[in-house]
């Protein structure tokens, strides 16, 4: 990587400094030139691929949101030098001052509103979050958390159980409006910044996809959680702020359904893939987040026909398990 910054002006004798950490293989440097910063990443082919990211960053860049600017990239080798979006995420703001949340969450509708309205003439040309899709990331959850994890195993009645609570899930997904959807717009993606905030980052995973997925995502979030009542009034004006086109004959009610649905079936991968960046990545920070992931799973199922014998699960099963693992 460093020879490769090395045809950059000014970037030959730079010493990159540790950016970020991340859940993937992926791994960012801050490099100086002067009083400016920029961002080189380096995503190892084996196991990364550029041309998603390269390929959305123009997407987003055409829609005028603030993402990084592709400066250089060899796609072979896994480099790419970006524009510096700053170090302070929306995660690291909203904890010091909460009171400014209202604010912060605006601005990430805004930008939101943007993607989802004007992302429609690039939206097809992104992977489909079909059945097969959703029904692999629950299966995340299935595999990793309770049975890798936890060694929790199912009667033949609770793995009919479970696919039935999976179909549920699935069809709330799939009966949605299909958008642009970045797939992971939450406070440690977000940055904050002086211009045009929110900065946006990691969308290389953005798919073809339900209209209140992204907005879980930020409301429901698996690293800061808000009351429930604030995160239903933050949802709500999201709501009232679609346009008509993408809101269609959907009414408050039914989305709230779709948005504490597709909650449920975000917080179940995103449980698994915590489990999974322990056992398949030894990272083991993410365990941490998997007891505020599941609560939002407990609070929303027993309101839902259908989805109890998950909150039984977490309940009964899960979280003793994850006590004695300890």
């Amino acid at each position: 990587m460093l020879g490769w910054l090395a045809q950059f002006d000014g970037l030959g004798d730079s010493e990159p400094q540790p950016a970020s950490g991340d859940a993937s293989y992926r791994r960012y440097f801050r490099v100086d030139r002067g009083t400016e910063s920029f961002i080189a990443m380096d995503a190892p082919p084996p196991h990364e691929n550029c041309r998603p990211f390269v390929q959305i960053a123009g997407y987003l860049e055409s829609m005028g949101l603030n993402c990084p600017r592709i400066l250089g990239a060899d796609l072979e080798n896994g480099f790419i030098l970006m524009t510096d979006l700053g170090s302070t995420q929306y995660l690291d703001e909203l904890k010091k001052n909460p009171g400014h949340a209202t604010d912060l969450y605006n601005d990430a509708i805004d930008a939101l509103l943007v993607l989802q309205e004007n992302g429609d003439v690039y939206q097809q040309q992104l992977p489909s979050y079909d059945y097969d899709f959703v029904a692999f990331e629950l299966s995340i959850f299935r595999d990793w958390l309770c049975g890798r994890h936890l060694g929790i195993d199912f009667s033949i009645d609770e793995e009919r159980q479970w696919q039935e609570c999976c179909e549920v899930l699935i069809n709330n997904a799939l009966r949605q409006r299909q958008v642009f959807m970045h797939r992971d717009y939450h406070s440690r993606n977000l940055m904050l910044t002086a211009e045009n905030n929110p900065g946006i980052l990691d969308f290389q995973d953005a798919v073809e996809g339900p209209l209140a997925y992204d907005v879980v995502s930020l409301f429901k979030d698996c690293y800061i959680k808000w009351p429930a009542d604030r995160v239903k009034e933050w949802a709500l004006q999201y709501f009232d702020r679609l346009n008509p086109e993408l809101k269609g004959d959907l009414v408050a009610g039914d989305f709230i359904q779709q948005f504490d649905l597709m909650g449920v079936q975000r917080h179940l991968k995103a449980a698994g893939i915590f489990a999974r960046l322990f056992h398949r990545d030894g990272k083991s920070g993410y365990l941490n987040d998997i007891p505020r992931t599941l609560s939002y799973i407990t609070d929303t199922a027993p309101q839902y026909a259908g989805l109890s014998f998950l909150s039984n699960l977490i309940e009964e099963k899960i979280l003793p398990s994850m006590e004695t693992t300890k």
